[in-house]
């Protein structure tokens, strides 16, 4: 998230719509936080297992039992362990 804030901003530089109300005299703390764009498409369950499927049949992933899931990720804690 983008945050900016100008503190002690010259108030009569405020646009006309934010300075309603403000002694354009004055100055004015001003925060600015961009907004996060949500993703376009959040893909559903159904959706990531049926792309697993397809790069399964196209050879492109294997399947792994949990038990050599298991061993990957040990093998690979210990490689930072070393």
């Amino acid at each position: 998230m983008n945050r900016i804030v100008k503190e002690h901003y010259p108030a009569s530089k405020l646009p006309v719509e934010l300075r309603e109300g403000i002694d354009p005299a004055g100055h004015v703390t001003v925060t600015v936080v961009a907004e996060e764009k949500p993703p376009e498409h959040v893909m559903t369950l159904e959706e990531i297992m049926a792309e697993v499927r397809k790069l399964r049949q196209e050879g492109r992933i294997e399947p792994v039992t949990p038990d050599e899931a298991v061993a990957r990720i040990r093998a690979l804690r210990d490689e930072w362990d070393g």
